[in-house]
């Protein structure tokens, strides 16, 4: 069965990390509501939710995807690009540690799990402020052995790889082109997202569901006429954090 893990919202909220959006105020009791609807539209998915409330006290917690990246074989667990963020990954290794065997990325290198989007046997890492060549390097030196390419991509413009891009099918990719290079890419199929909506790469595929944040309507009716099927769900207060819809969770088979 296919787990996610996720984290409450951190009443600190306020305080997260920004870099490439102007910070502006956010309702704490409305992203609670929000980040509920989230779980639930994962339950309704099919996934079993495991709550986390382990790093309650860091404002970005709640971003958990960040932490860690999960294959079948092994849970490489992040080293964050920024300080603050940092001790966030021990509890959550903590968790991981029953279902996969640990491995680290480790100075100088920094990684986070919202810069790797896997595609089959591909790991695409995109190289930003959080993540580092070095760890692109790492990642590429633990999951090699395990049969996977490891595929550097430079982003620009936006905190992370899947702020840019993500998959929505097998063979299908959604990306904002202005952040980055569609070239790695080339073999998939390329949705580009509307010019008025440039947050809407970020897309959380589950089975054959693209799940979508609400108020990106122009993508959904795009994504409609091409024959996916979309749910959505509002997750506008974790916009304001710079999030996407598939940072809040670490989705995994349990293998169990």
């Amino acid at each position: 069965m296919n787990v996610a893990i996720t984290h409450i919202i951190s009443p600190n909220i306020a305080r997260c990390e920004l870099s490439f959006i102007e910070r502006s105020p956010i309702d704490y009791d409305l992203a609670v509501q929000q980040h509920k609807a989230y779980c639930s539209l994962l339950e309704e998915c099919g996934l079993r939710v495991i709550e986390l409330s382990v790093n309650s006290s860091f404002p970005d917690s709640t971003f958990i995807e960040d932490t860690a990246f999960i294959v079948e074989e092994i849970a490489v667990m992040a080293r964050m690009g920024v300080e603050s963020r940092r001790a966030e990954v021990p509890a959550v290794e903590s968790v991981m540690a029953a279902y996969r065997t640990i491995d680290r990325i480790l100075p100088p290198a920094t990684l986070e799990g919202g810069d790797v989007l896997r595609a089959g046997g591909k790991v695409f890492v995109g190289i930003t402020p959080r993540t580092n060549a070095a760890g692109a390097g790492s990642l590429t030196a633990i999951l090699e052995p395990f049969g996977y390419r490891v595929i550097p991509v430079p982003v620009r413009g936006c905190l992370h790889l899947k702020s840019a891009c993500t998959l929505i099918d097998a063979e299908t990719i959604l990306m904002n082109p202005h952040w980055i290079d569609p070239n790695p890419f080339k073999g998939f199929r390329v949705i580009t997202v509307p010019e008025a909506e440039p947050w809407a790469a970020n897309a959380l595929l589950l089975d054959n569901c693209v799940c979508v944040h609400a108020g990106f309507r122009r993508t959904i009716e795009s994504l409609h006429d091409l024959g996916f099927q979309v749910k959505t769900v509002d997750i506008s207060e974790l916009l304001k954090a710079e999030a996407g819809i598939t940072c809040s969770s670490i989705i995994f088979n349990d293998m169990l």
